[in-house]
């Protein structure tokens, strides 16, 4: 794993861009934007997707793992993530030329240059409040630009280069970069301890927040609700704060919060005004960041009523609470959830709009080290919101494996060993969680790794285990 550096130089003119990790739900965003403003694109990643497809589609010369020979001579830029490892061949050969080599957040920078930004950070919630700004806006019929960790239902991307001044980014605070956007709104959704691995301390990973905060130009928008954005708050020097959620104190509160089948409805109060809203996603937490999303457009302008009912037009984010199929009555969700604040989100959701039915959960861990130190909070969620749970190895990402740490971490945390299985053949995984389906289920895969790849083998297992008892 590599962190950004903060005294990169980023360039006022880019001829070709070369992204290492072009793959990515975020680098292939950025990437396509930087094809549209008419720079040449080339990249690389470790596997093929529908992204890396796409983009070749789009005239961008893309490699299948990483090589130094995949580094063209008339690169002049290279954009890079921080999960790279420092040793990658592209990397190292990058800096033997002595190229520019930007962070995908200071690519971003590059290309918000001459922008009004809109950055939303926060530990969960910021791709989907995102798209909800991004969504809402195009529906008031404005044309913001926008680039999301998440691909927009129904816009079918996860990037635009609008034509107006707006550009809506999601800011990663995991590793600092946050902090490199010139932020006229920051929209801070919640805090939570989970990259001390960057930070080091959370009263370091608190300052950063401030930072982040206190640098925008405008406006700071921050949750009333979440515990640390609350102890956060008193402390910012912001001439303008404003905050949202379900606390009294909140200047744009959200309240009256039902479920309605698949979706969330709400009423949202602001300046002794109040408009009632709905989304089309389930979920209480949903309900919360559309009261941010509100919070950000009536900064932008827009009219109470009318930035509420815009929000009808936001149909989710790819991989969150995202149907693939439905067999023999059951249902097939993708979700990103990672964190167990986040499977606890999304679990909480599908409760809502299952009804009768049982929720059968697939967990793929990430991380070698969060599977360690958080592997009692998970079995707690899923012990007490799914009926039952399948758990896969472990995805360690960006991190060398740690000899012992596998699913079965998580496991043996589960006081009732009935409702949990470890299962690292994802055939064997697909088929057990099949064989606990019944019509009018759900089988819901979280994780932000690749566990959306089992999904074809888990339609496959429910025909199978279905159309034999039909």
């Amino acid at each position: 794993m590599i962190s950004p550096d903060a005294n990169a130089q980023i360039p006022e003119s880019i001829t070709k861009a070369h992204f290492i990790g072009i793959g990515g739900s975020g680098m292939s965003g950025i990437a396509r934007m930087f094809i549209g403003q008419g720079v040449r694109v080339s990249g690389s990643d470790r596997s093929a997707n529908y992204a890396t497809e796409e983009l070749e589609q789009l005239g961008a010369d893309v490699n299948i793992g990483h090589a130094a020979a995949n580094l063209a001579e008339d690169v002049d830029t290279v954009i890079v993530t921080s999960a790279l490892w420092p040793d990658n061949p592209e990397l190292v050969l990058a800096k033997e030329r002595g190229l520019n080599i930007l962070h995908r957040s200071q690519a971003l920078v590059w290309l918000s240059r001459d922008s009004r930004v809109v950055a939303v950070a926060g530990a969960h919630g910021k791709t989907t409040s995102t798209g909800m700004i991004a969504s809402a806006l195009l529906e008031l019929g404005a044309d913001p630009s926008f680039v999301n960790g998440g691909v927009i239902q129904p816009t079918g991307s996860n990037e635009h280069d609008g034509t107006d001044s707006e550009f809506i980014v999601e800011a990663d605070e995991s590793d600092g970069s946050f902090l490199f956007y010139d932020t006229a709104i920051a929209l801070i959704t919640n805090i939570d301890n989970d990259h001390l691995d960057h930070y080091g301390t959370p009263e370091a990973f608190d300052a950063a927040f401030r930072s982040f905060a206190d640098r925008a130009t405008e406006a700071v928008i921050i949750s009333a609700d979440d515990e640390q954005a609350v102890a956060l708050t008193p402390t910012l020097t912001h001439a303008h704060v404003r905050t949202f959620g379900e606390a009294e104190s909140a200047d744009v509160r959200v309240g009256n919060i039902e479920p309605t089948g698949t979706g969330v409805r709400f009423t949202i109060t602001a300046d002794g005004a109040s408009a009632a809203g709905e989304l089309s996603v389930p979920g209480h937490h949903n309900a919360l960041n559309a009261a941010g999303a509100v919070a950000v457009m009536l900064q932008l302008g827009h009219p109470l009523e009318a930035a509420v009912a815009s929000l009808r037009a936001f149909a989710g984010t790819k991989r969150r609470f995202d149907l693939q199929g439905v067999v023999e009555g059951v249902s097939v969700y993708d979700d990103y959830a990672h964190h167990p604040a986040e499977v606890e989100a999304a679990l909480s959701a599908a409760r809502t709009v299952v009804g009768e039915g049982r929720i059968i959960a697939v967990h793929q861990p990430h991380l070698y080290s969060r599977t360690q130190a958080m592997s009692d909070v998970f079995a707690e969620v899923y012990e007490r919101l799914a009926d039952h749970t399948v758990v896969l190895d472990v995805d360690g990402a960006r991190e060398d494996p740690v000899p012992g740490v596998t699913g079965e971490y998580v496991t043996r945390e589960f006081k009732d060993p009935s409702r949990v299985e470890y299962q690292p053949d994802w055939a064997d995984a697909a088929a057990a969680a099949a064989s606990w389906a019944k019509p009018g289920d759900f089988i819901i895969t979280l994780g932000c790794g690749n566990v959306y790849r089992i999904v074809p083998q888990l339609l496959e297992a429910l025909d199978e285990a279905l159309g034999e008892d039909a």
